[in-house]
Formats: C-alpha cells, structure tokens, sequence
C-alpha cells in the first residue's frame, strides 16, 4: 500500500487544524478548520472510505463549515477587532499536555494485541448499496438531519439579526 497519500491527507489535517487553533482572525480560524474538514475526508477515501469519505467532504466541509463560516460573519463585531496578547504560559501548558495524552495513546494502542490479528475482508457494499438503502427505508432520519441543519442556521441568523437590533436602538 502506498502512503504517501494519506499521509499529504493526515499532514494538511493537520495542518488545517493548528491553524485553526493558532489564527487570531475568526474567519480564519473557520475556513482552516474547513481545510481540516476537507483533509480527513481525503484521508478516508484514500483508506479505502469512500462513503465516510465523501460524507465529510460533503456534511463538514460543505454544509457545517459554512453554517460556521455564516455565525462568524452575523455575530462578531464588524468595527471593533478584538485583539489578545499571546499568553505563553498557556500555550506551553497546552502544548504539554497534548504531548502527554499523544505519549498515552501510543502506549496504549502499541501494547493493544488486537493489531497483531489479521485483517477482516474488505465489505462488499458500494456507495450505490449505501445510497439506496438512504434513499429507502432511511430517508426519514436523512430528511430530519437536514431540517434540523436548516433549523441550526436560521436560529443562528435570527439570533444575529436581535443583537444588531438591540445594538442600533
């Protein structure tokens, strides 16, 4: 198996995600998390996940990251940007102890004698079989989650729109 694929994946995940973290401009922080978003969804379809894959390409990196994209641009404060001094102290304590959980899940995962067994045969269902089984007897959970997105975004605009009101009177 090749890895340098999911490994470009895992790095611009990576990569997207510190950003995100590190970037003091709210927008910013929102589209590299959608760099993240779109990295793990490379990185599952190059494992072999096309169907999680695309479904994270397609529900993260679409749809939530842009809802996100969206709060951030009706809430924040258009004249006043809010700048904090980096407070080192914290960011080493975090760093530290991301180091800390990262050292304990490796532990873990190497002493674990569940990945010396041998792999079990790859499923036969398609993203076809999967799709039409949604389209079928689960549209109805599909057809909820995507009212209750709608629901999130209309609650965050109409929450945005009250402020600004109440700002302005």
């Amino acid at each position: 198996m090749n890895f340098a694929l999911p490994a470009f994946f895992a790095a611009l995940s990576i990569a997207g995600a510190v950003a995100a973290l590190s970037l003091r401009n709210l927008v910013h922080c929102a589209l590299a998390l959608v760099l993240a978003f779109a990295g793990l969804g490379g990185l599952y379809v190059a494992l072999g996940a096309q169907f999680a894959g695309l479904a994270q390409i397609l529900v993260y990196s679409g749809a939530v990251a842009i809802l996100i994209v969206f709060a951030v641009l009706l809430v924040r404060e258009r004249d006043e940007e809010q700048r904090h001094p980096i407070r080192w102290g914290n960011s080493l304590s975090g760093i530290a102890v991301a180091v800390l959980v990262f050292i304990a899940i490796a532990r873990i995962l190497t002493s674990d004698s569940s990945l010396h067994r041998a792999a079990p045969a790859a499923p036969s269902a398609t993203i076809r079989d999967i799709g039409t089984m949604m389209m079928g007897a689960d549209i109805l959970p599909l057809e909820i989650i995507g009212l209750l997105l709608t629901a999130a975004m209309l609650g965050a605009v109409i929450l945005a729109l009250r402020e600004r009101n109440a700002v302005k009177s």
